[in-house]
């Protein structure tokens, strides 16, 4: 998916890889819900609640239509809060 993100999107999708947020000893991930609103045309929000052992989490995504009619991910999320933005940012 790295190769379909741009931005930050890209440096926190990397992030994600590194902790393995949705990984659990035994129980594999189940998706429970998914959903999607659109908030303009070219551009839609996505949702994911995934379950693995005794916890649900929540994944959450942005993709973005370009000019070149490719959609691309420009926001991650998974579960809490957000990870501080460095200066780098």
């Amino acid at each position: 998916m790295l190769r379909h993100t741009v931005g930050r999107a890209y440096d926190d999708l990397a992030h994600l890889a590194e902790r393995g947020p949705l990984r659990t000893r035994g129980a594999c991930p189940v998706v429970h819900d998914i959903g999607y609103f659109e908030p303009r045309p070219g551009a839609l929000e996505v949702f994911a609640r995934i379950g693995a052992g005794g916890r649900l989490r929540a994944l959450a995504f942005r993709l973005e239509q370009g000019r070149d009619l490719r959609w691309r991910c420009t926001a991650v999320e998974v579960g809490g809060p957000r990870r501080p933005r460095s200066d780098d940012d």
